[in-house]
């Protein structure tokens, strides 16, 4: 049977600023903390970086062209903050901002809805050297960068995010050193979480006081879907853990105006929280119009055994070695992720439940699998169209449970850097030809763009 979506759902497409735009150099950017980590031998799969990526910076007609072909209404993305305001201090850069506006123009010109990311991971140097995340200062200067961006944009863009998945920021950033700047320090990784926090209250009022009363201002979170191996008492103990971790840590703050209780007593061995200065949390929850979720896979988690405790490799949470973590069964994507719908119904639904009348967005959904093209040149994935089906069909049913949700952006438009990975990880639906740059939407992009057109899901 064919589902009709809602009137005005949103169906679009993300994509961040340095895993596709390229120009690493040009119109005098200077290098973020991913350049950094990127050219530090042994960071990155193959040594790869974003001095290239999918060259946007220098395609980006043809980008936008290939979106409205695909019959997208709305497109996720995010803006450089060395490009736009080098050293991440000062004067904003007219050509880093005229990227943008030119970039926004043609998105408009074609019926696509701009939606602006100000904060995907790409923290200049300058303020890492500084400190980073872990320094109250930078969540001033992210403020700052925000109301540049607003007062160059503000005219022409009315969907603003503050920040994307600040869990991966504070805790693959500073916890793990797995993301840039590669740091690892469970108390570095806990004072980013609280810093990015407040840079997005600080942004939020920035954002306010400089852009048109009808623009709307969103967060985007990565909250985690744990679950407990089993129902013993230790086993949904290791789950609350990881939740106030994962998930909680930024939500509570952000949307009710205190860090949870057990969090702050489950990491008393690290901290006293005394970097949470009297007035933070006001300025934390601020008035948001709508949530992001970005969704993957399930966590499964049981309690930690004495080998667990000795583990010499890092794990993304502070004093996470009395939780053990588990493959969950079932299908796998080529991140090695599991396949599993019914997480992306289950934090929809929570997040209604616990914030009513909070409207929500997909803003980051998606797979990676082994796309290669055939010998007519053609790519052909139907593993992603299965996913993106399954993933859908969920976000009908939250929907038919009473969750407002708005719209759903697939990951990515483009394949593209993906971090750590390199090149290796394709998610994209349009394939790139990285030695030649050739775009090939890929079978779940036409399967994806009837979607969007008609905003049915057909049977499958």
């Amino acid at each position: 049977m064919t589902v009709n979506f809602p009137p005005g759902f949103l169906w679009g497409a993300a994509t961040a600023a340095y895993q596709i735009e390229g120009a690493a150099r040009e119109d005098g950017r200077t290098p973020s903390i991913w350049d950094t980590f990127s050219h530090t031998p042994g960071r990155t799969l193959g040594g790869d970086t974003g001095d290239i990526a999918t060259d946007h910076y220098h395609r980006r007609a043809e980008d936008v062209r290939l979106m409205a072909g695909l019959g997208l209404g709305a497109y996720r993305f995010s803006v450089s903050w060395p490009r736009v305001q080098p050293g991440g201090r000062g004067h904003a850069s007219q050509p880093g901002l005229d990227f943008y506006r030119a970039l926004v123009d043609d998105l408009l010109d074609h019926g696509i809805r701009p939606v602006l990311t100000l904060y995907h991971w790409d923290l200049p140097q300058e303020l890492e050297t500084a400190g980073g995340w872990p320094e109250r200062g930078t969540a001033h200067r992210f403020a700052d960068y925000a109301h540049l961006v607003a007062e160059a944009l503000g005219d022409r863009v009315e969907l603003w995010t503050t920040l994307n998945e600040p869990w991966c920021s504070a805790f693959l950033g500073y916890g793990t050193g797995v993301h840039a700047p590669g740091r690892r320090d469970d108390l570095a990784a806990l004072r980013a979480a609280h810093h990015l926090n407040l840079a997005h209250g600080l942004g939020a009022q920035a954002l306010r006081a400089a852009l048109p009363s009808t623009a709307q201002v969103s967060v985007t979170l990565n909250s985690a879907v744990v679950r407990a191996r089993t129902d013993a008492p230790e086993d949904l103990d290791a789950r609350r853990r990881v939740d106030a971790l994962g998930t909680r840590i930024f939500t509570e703050p952000m949307l009710r105006g205190a860090y949870p209780e057990d969090l702050i007593a489950d990491t008393a061995g690290i901290t006293d929280w005394s970097f949470a200065h009297d007035g933070d949390a006001d300025v934390i929850r601020h008035p948001l119009d709508s949530l992001g979720i970005n969704y993957y896979t399930p966590t499964v988690v049981s309690a930690g055994t004495d080998n667990d405790r000795s583990r010499t490799d890092r794990l993304p949470w502070p004093d996470s070695g009395i939780v053990a973590f588990h493959q969950p069964p079932g299908k796998r994507t080529a991140m090695d992720w599991s396949v599993d719908p019914t997480g992306l119904h289950e934090l929809l639904t929570r997040c209604a439940r616990e914030f009513p009348g909070l409207p929500l967005v997909v803003t980051e959904n998606g797979a990676a699998y082994d796309d290669k093209p055939d010998g007519s040149g053609a790519v052909h994935d139907p593993e992603r169209i299965a996913y993106l089906h399954a993933h859908l069909d969920a976000v009908r049913r939250a929907l038919a449970d009473g969750a407002d949700v708005r719209g759903y952006f697939l990951w990515s438009l483009l394949d593209n850097f993906e971090w750590a990975y390199g090149y290796s990880k394709r998610f994209g639906m349009v394939y790139v030809d990285y030695a030649t740059q050739t775009r090939t939407p890929k079978s779940s992009a036409h399967w994806y763009a009837q979607v969007a057109r008609t905003g049915q899901l057909p049977p499958y």
